[in-house]
C-alpha cells in the first residue's frame, strides 16, 4: 500500500521547507552568538577606556554628545 503521488509530493514540499527553516534558525543563533561576543567586547573595551579617562581627569561623567565632563561626587 501507497500514499498517492500528490500526497507524497506534498510531505517531501513541507519536509524540505521545514528543513530549510530549521537550518536558518541554526544561522541566526550562530549569528547572535557571535553578536553577543562582540558586545561583549565593546563592553569590556569601554569600561577600560573609562577606567584611563578617571585616572586621568578624576572620576567623572562624561557628556558622549559634546566630550564635556562633570566630576562626579559618588564613589
Amino acid at each position: 500500500m501507497k500514499i498517492t503521488d500528490e500526497e507524497l509530493s506534498k510531505l517531501k514540499e513541507q519536509e524540505t521547507k521545514k528543513n530549510q527553516i530549521a537550518l536558518e534558525m541554526g544561522a541566526l543563533d550562530y549569528k547572535k552568538h557571535k553578536l553577543s561576543k562582540l558586545l561583549d567586547d565593546i563592553v569590556e573595551l569601554q569600561e577600560m577606556t573609562l577606567e584611563d579617562l578617571n585616572e586621568k581627569y578624576g572620576n567623572i561623567n562624561i557628556n558622549l554628545d559634546d566630550g564635556s565632563y562633570e566630576e562626579r561626587t559618588d564613589k
